[in-house]
């Protein structure tokens, strides 16, 4: 079936502007890009904010098919990246609801699952990126799956920064809505980030420079004040002359580093990097010592910030009003090096629930070091997303959303 094409300035089409559904077969794209140890899912919160918009289509009577990747697979078939081991999680998010498993995503064993689905029953199929036309976006591949369903829904906003088949090449094929998780994605990162409150502060974290440099170069121009942490400072800090010892950096980017540092002091952003920082000789270090950056030895790494930094970025935030934090401000996967982002995350926590400043945040890492600490409920906005979240940040159209309105 073909899509009706909507003018580009055209609403984004949600769950509410779909026709009838009952024997009507839905394909939902999804992130069921979760952690995984030994055939059991870790954390299952991605997975728990997909039962609105699947509960609302079986309940209409739809036959389900839920579709997404899981990992990185470089040869086809792998066993340890089959989504097999995650139906269960998905049936148990459902209340227990039956989710049926096909052993592949496209192809004859795969449309017959399909074609035996009864009205309001969910299937999941296989890993998609065991086939290599889904993140080339092949015409191909996005017709075998099209041809799976009648209509698309994009439930995978931490997706939709990426032009694969099952992303935009279903929504170029068929009618297409968002789902819940999308739009409220979208909704709240407009809502907050379009027209923010003044001024605005943004935390940036995580280890590496290289991977961020968009980012970096669009919040200079955005906001009045830019923390930075994690390995990225490092290169920061070694741009301005500090000795860091043993510590992860990128020398090829530190006239880089500088650029950024000029660019922001001329747009008026304060950059504030950390005083001082929790140091060991190794990643796996159970203890560390806490000293000035100015005492970093010639064996030693900062992994993470410390004390009188925390101190510092508490001071800054008063009279702030936004705060956008993507990425973790030390080793956090390592204790005892996660403590400065829990507190970064309870800081950012007790503000929002004195009503000081809205606090939105986006990214794996910072997701995981909020739940941590315990405060997941009290920040103004978590978005599922890292990449995509970064790309809406830097002001980038994000292909999936496009692919939607189109």
């Amino acid at each position: 079936m073909q899509a009706v094409k909507k003018s580009s300035k055209a609403a984004l089409p949600t769950l509410a502007d779909m026709p009838a559904l009952a024997g009507k077969t839905v394909l939902v794209r999804v992130d069921l890009n979760v952690p995984m140890a030994h055939g059991k899912v870790l954390d299952k919160s991605r997975i728990t904010r997909l039962k609105p918009t699947l509960e609302f289509l079986y309940k209409k009577g739809a036959r389900v098919v839920v579709m997404s990747h899981f990992g990185r697979p470089t040869e086809g078939y792998d066993l340890s990246l089959s989504l097999a081991p995650i139906a269960d999680a998905l049936s148990e998010s459902l209340d227990g609801k039956p989710v049926k498993f096909a052993v592949d995503c496209v192809g004859k064993s795969t449309t017959e699952a399909v074609h035996a689905l009864a009205d309001g029953e969910v299937l999941l199929l296989e890993n998609l990126r065991f086939h290599t036309g889904e993140e080339k976006k092949e015409k191909a591949f996005a017709d075998r799956l099209a041809a799976l369903g009648e209509f698309y829904v994009n439930d995978t906003f931490s997706c939709s920064h990426r032009a694969h088949s099952s992303i935009v090449g279903l929504a170029e094929r068929l009618p297409s809505f968002a789902g819940f998780l999308l739009a409220e994605e979208v909704e709240n990162l407009e809502k907050y980030l379009s027209a923010p409150k003044k001024p605005m502060a943004a935390i940036v974290g995580g280890s590496k420079i290289s991977t961020k440099l968009d980012l970096l170069q669009t919040l200079i121009t955005r906001v009045e004040k830019l923390f930075i942490g994690g390995g990225m400072a490092n290169t920061f800090l070694l741009a301005k002359g500090h000795s860091l010892g043993k510590s992860l950096v990128e020398k090829n980017l530190i006239s880089i580093a500088q650029e950024i540092l000029k660019k922001a002091e001329a747009a008026g952003c304060t950059i504030l990097l950390p005083t001082d920082a929790a140091i060991a000789e190794s990643i796996t270090s159970k203890t560390c010592r806490i000293a000035p950056i100015s005492q970093i030895g010639k064996d030693e790494m900062m992994l993470d910030i410390g004390p009188d930094t925390l101190v510092q970025f508490a001071r800054e935030l008063e009279g702030i009003k936004t705060v956008i934090w993507n990425g973790p401000v030390g080793a956090f996967e390592h204790p005892p090096f996660d403590s400065g982002s829990s507190t970064v995350a309870r800081m950012l926590a007790s503000l929002t629930a004195q009503g000081k400043i809205s606090s939105i945040a986006g990214g794996g890492d910072v997701n995981a070091a909020i739940a941590s600490a315990g405060v997941t409920e009290q920040f103004t906005y978590i978005s599922t997303a890292g990449g995509a979240f970064l790309e809406w940040v830097e002001g980038k159209e994000l292909p999936g959303i496009a692919a939607l309105k189109a």
